[in-house]
């Protein structure tokens, strides 16, 4: 078969106006960036028919090296609702750049279920990462100016909290020093970088609702303590305006295609294992404006970003899933159930049986948010009948409907199965209003609690010193009413990532809590979760190369 930049380059594009015309969004609206990208102003988005769209979530089973292909199936989902007469729109979240050179090459889909250009989309796109940085790190310069000017004065802060971030995955900026040099350079200061995709303004961007709202949540941005204990943030640094200038572009969603030339729109891309893990709102919003059925993903397991998707997203905006897609293939299963790597694509019905306890888990908290939940079977060429029927017979037994998917190698026609059941169970049996894992008003330690044994099924979790100081700040700062968004490895329902399958007898170690005031949650950081990944030893960006004036190497 085909790679995938191979099948982008082959698929002929329309012009991004015409995209905009066939799901009713104003061409002289458009913000162009040439010929097939284009932002479309927030404004557009029309909260009478978001009420009245079908909003589809994708999720999966827990990840694995293998790979599941959730974006595949959400691209390939719209594709084959497309196919069978739905007007269908797909909102996925922007890659970063640090796993397109790091170990996935690019996140734009698979095969024939791709969004387009993705050389466009794995890479700059339209900017929106790059303001983002840039936002992030003019706060953290102006509040080094800040305490460097009042030195002297009284005015410094006790405590700095605020890092720098970059969007390629570098562990050398993980713990820094900076300010070396004398005191023209700056004062001495331990510090660090996160990725882009971890900052609080990422987050910010992507749960605003109008410039405005935005501008609100970074005034809200907590950087630091005085030296009286009283906090300070963006708005007693008095350059909340500035921040919001350096994003008033990226805060619109972004418009593109797929390889069938359906509507796409890509915008934002907080990581679900360090951050919540989903697009913008505004992305969804507009695409729910725009068309009857909307498919949306969030990250890695439903343990992490469908979690995070309801008791975050869902809970901050209203938005109510109609039915999840949760996506699994045989291989991760198999690895699952214990069958070596190198075993994973041979027929092994045992190997199979076991490794479906993962998906049972997973299975039952969505259904214990009130999801009416499809599962979406990722077919491989060495996939057996007997093993996919089993599946099925299984998934009924679970009160689960199963499809099979083949949109990577047939596009919207190898996906009309699953849009067809996806469809019937909208009509027929929709989802139920959401049963949220906890209460906004339990304290910040329960939350957690309730998440960790309820979501992962641990026995309790456990809090680090430093985790408790920050959990006494967030008492004083009245902070205790926000949601939860845990920082966990996403190879295991528990914090070690060796524990495949379904881990039991375990407890969750909260290494430390961040305060993310402006974005409205909090991070509870478990295990030995990083912020700012590492490369692999052999990085795809090896791989990626210009020839003949083309990118090569992206997947």
């Amino acid at each position: 078969m085909k790679t995938d930049i191979e099948i982008s380059r082959e698929t002929p594009l329309k012009h991004i106006n015409d995209i905009a015309k066939h799901v009713g969004i104003p061409v002289d609206s458009l913000i162009h960036y040439g010929k097939h990208k284009a932002k479309v102003p927030y404004e557009l988005i029309n909260e009478s028919k978001v009420r009245q769209s079908n909003l589809i979530l994708v999720t999966a089973i827990t990840p694995t090296k293998a790979g599941i292909g959730k974006t595949t199936t959400s691209v390939g989902l719209a594709l084959g609702l497309e196919k069978i007469g739905k007007r269908a729109i797909v909102a996925l979240r922007e890659p970063s750049l640090g796993p397109c050179f790091g170990m996935k090459g690019g996140a734009a889909g698979g095969g024939y279920a791709q969004v387009l250009p993705m050389e466009d989309i794995n890479l700059h796109f339209t900017g929106d990462f790059h303001a983002i940085t840039a936002a992030n790190n003019m706060i953290a310069a102006l509040l080094d100016n800040y305490i460097y000017q009042n030195r002297a004065s009284g005015q410094a802060l006790k405590q700095v909290l605020w890092k720098r971030v970059l969007d390629v995955n570098d562990r050398s900026l993980r713990h820094i020093v900076s300010g070396l040099g004398g005191s023209t350079n700056g004062l001495p200061t331990e510090t660090g970088f996160d990725i882009t995709v971890a900052s609080e303004i990422m987050a910010i961007l992507c749960l605003s609702v109008s410039i405005d709202d935005l501008r609100e949540k970074i005034d809200n941005i907590l950087l630091g303590y005085r030296h009286d204990g009283s906090p300070f943030i963006v708005k007693d640094l008095g350059i909340g305006g500035s921040v919001v200038a350096l994003l008033k572009d990226a805060i619109n969603p972004n418009l593109v295609q797929t390889t069938e030339n359906t509507a796409a729109f890509i915008h934002g891309g907080p990581f679900a294992n360090i951050a919540h893990g989903c697009n913008s709102v505004m992305a969804t919003k507009m695409a729910l404006s725009h068309a009857d059925y909307v498919v949306t993903e969030a990250g890695f397991g439903a343990d992490l970003g469908a979690e995070k998707f309801f008791n975050i997203k869902c809970r901050k905006t209203g938005l109510q899933p109609k039915v999840t897609v949760i996506v699994v293939t045989s291989q991760a299963l198999k690895l699952h159930g214990g069958v070596a790597v190198a075993d994973i694509s041979k027929p092994d019905l045992n190997g199979l049986k076991t490794g479906l306890a993962n998906l049972q888990k997973h299975l039952q908290n969505l259904q214990n948010f009130g999801q009416s939940v499809v599962i979406g079977f990722n077919q491989y060429g060495f996939d057996t009948p007997e093993e996919m029927d089993f599946l099925r017979e299984w998934a009924l037994q679970m009160n689960a409907k199963l499809a099979i998917n083949n949109s990577f190698t047939k596009g919207g026609q190898g996906a009309t199965e699953l849009a067809t059941i996806v469809a019937e169970t909208i009509a027929n049996n929709p989802s139920r209003p959401i049963n949220f894992t906890y209460d906004l008003n339990d304290p910040i330690q329960v939350k957690i609690e309730k998440v960790a044994t309820r979501i992962y099924g641990a026995k309790g979790i456990k809090l680090s010193q430093k985790a408790i100081s920050a959990l006494k700040n967030i008492q004083k700062l009245n902070l205790e009413h926000l949601p939860i968004c845990i920082a966990k490895t996403q190879y295991s329902f528990s914090d070690d990532p060796k524990r495949l399958g379904v881990a039991t007898d375990f407890v969750i170690n909260i290494e430390e809590l961040v305060i993310n005031k402006g974005a409205g949650f909090v991070v509870a950081v478990a295990g030995d979760i990083m912020r700012m990944p590492g490369l692999p030893k052999d990085p795809q960006a090896l791989r990626i190369d210009v020839v003949n004036g083309m990118i090569e190497g992206l997947s």
